[in-house]
């Protein structure tokens, strides 16, 4: 197997939260290499804070959760992503993971440009938002409302999944007094989105659906055809297997008359049926 096919493998084997930690890290090793070559292009993919901004590049409100500022924060973004996909993926399909994950990052979109547009004495300036954050944000939230008395160890103690996430979402509600303020905002979007949808699946509402038929309709344009390579063979009735109707009696009329002949050789021409003396005489003619 060629180090091309082992890996072409190994990445068929990973879950869909594993091959979206697989994306981000290819997208910060890339970024790294066009920042040397033009960092304007990775503005292009960053999410602005100015709405003005936004509405010229709409597709930040997707890439930006595939950028990372440094390797501490993909790391950490990564592995958080890694624990929590295992809880997720062995309770919920891989549709509604990434349904989760792809809206809290627009939430937490949505939050970021919204919270710098309505409080602008407050989030001041012009701000770049990167980082999947909110995605993973919104999917352990969703744990935690979806089961919220579902205990999990931490460090040397169980503690019940509401206590972690309300605990992380008032670090985030703090974090908006800090440096990272946008960030924060982002974090709060994806929680809400985790939040929401976890209450309504509750409810027996999937608010993704409408959001999963969207990413069905994208992956169809990058899926082969199926059609067969195959092609049609036309049968032709008037042959059994592979013969003509008369090439198959003659062959069949030969094999009965070599049956005939060996019955005489063995018992003498009296030994014969008045039907077999018919065929051996009608054969002879």
């Amino acid at each position: 197997m060629s180090l091309n096919e082992d890996i072409k493998y190994k990445l068929a084997r990973l879950n869909v939260l594993e091959k979206i930690i697989a994306i981000n890290v290819i997208v910060f090793l890339l970024s790294f290499l066009l920042k040397s070559v033009s960092g304007n292009i990775i503005l292009w993919l960053q999410l602005p804070s100015e709405i003005n901004s936004f509405l010229v590049k709409p597709w930040t409100i997707f890439t930006y959760a595939f950028l990372h500022f440094d390797f501490f924060h993909i790391l950490f973004n990564m592995a958080w992503l890694y624990f929590i996909g295992r809880i997720f993926l062995s309770l919920f399909s891989a549709k509604t993971a990434l349904n989760i994950y792809f809206l809290g990052a627009i939430f937490g979109g949505l939050f970021f440009i919204v919270g710098y547009t309505v409080l602008p004495s407050y989030f001041s300036g012009t701000t770049y938002l990167v980082g999947a954050s909110a995605a993973v944000r919104a999917l352990f939230i969703f744990i935690c409302a979806y089961m919220p008395d579902k205990k999990v160890s931490f460090f040397t103690f169980n503690v019940k999944l509401w206590y972690l996430g309300v605990a992380f979402v008032s670090f985030d509600v703090l974090g908006l007094f800090g440096l990272n303020s946008g960030g924060n905002l982002a974090h709060l979007g994806g929680a809400f989105l985790g939040y929401l949808y976890a209450k309504q699946l509750l409810k027996g509402n999937d608010i993704g659906r409408g959001f999963e038929s969207v990413l069905d309709a994208i992956s169809s344009w990058f899926k082969t055809s199926t059609k067969s390579p195959l092609k049609t063979v036309h049968k032709d009735k008037s042959k059994v297997g592979g013969f003509t109707k008369g090439e198959f009696d003659k062959f069949n009329n030969q094999k009965k008359i070599n049956v005939i002949l060996d019955k005489i050789s063995k018992s003498g021409y009296d030994s014969l049926t008045a039907a077999e003396k018919e065929f051996l005489f009608r054969a002879g003619k």
